[in-house]
């Protein structure tokens, strides 16, 4: 299955804003990552909804408008995390995306985006754990 989401690419993690809550402190995600994830969700749509709950291979080819520096177990995360909440899989943890195998960052400064390949592993490529 592909999903691709237009948009450049962002991480949960980059510049965290930190709200009182009471007594407390909260961090939230950045303005420029709720964005994202927002305009995310609404491009999966229908048929993507598949709530994946068997391995599988999560492969994420990052097109970034710009050149800055990311991270991309950073922007893994966000990825998986939007697929999640998109009910495009059940879970991100480690029995359902068994990995990110061949995952990148590239540049694409007029058509930043996200090309997501997953991809069902065979009971013999299943990561013990």
């Amino acid at each position: 299955m592909t999903i691709i989401l237009l948009g450049d690419p962002r991480t949960k993690k980059n510049s965290q804003r930190l709200v009182h809550l009471g007594s407390r402190m909260i961090p939230l995600t950045s303005k420029a990552y709720s964005e994202y994830e927002r305009d995310c969700l609404a491009q999966i749509t229908g048929d993507k909804k598949k709530l994946i709950d068997c391995p599988v291979n999560v492969r994420c080819e990052y097109f970034m408008g710009t050149h800055r520096r990311v991270d991309l177990t950073n922007l893994l995360e966000a990825t998986d995390d939007i697929l999640v909440e998109a009910g495009v899989l059940v879970d991100d943890n480690s029995r359902i995306v068994a990995g990110h195998d061949g995952s990148r960052v590239h540049y694409d400064k007029h058509n930043p985006r996200v090309e997501i390949e997953i991809n069902w592993l065979t009971p013999e490529m299943e990561v013990e754990g």
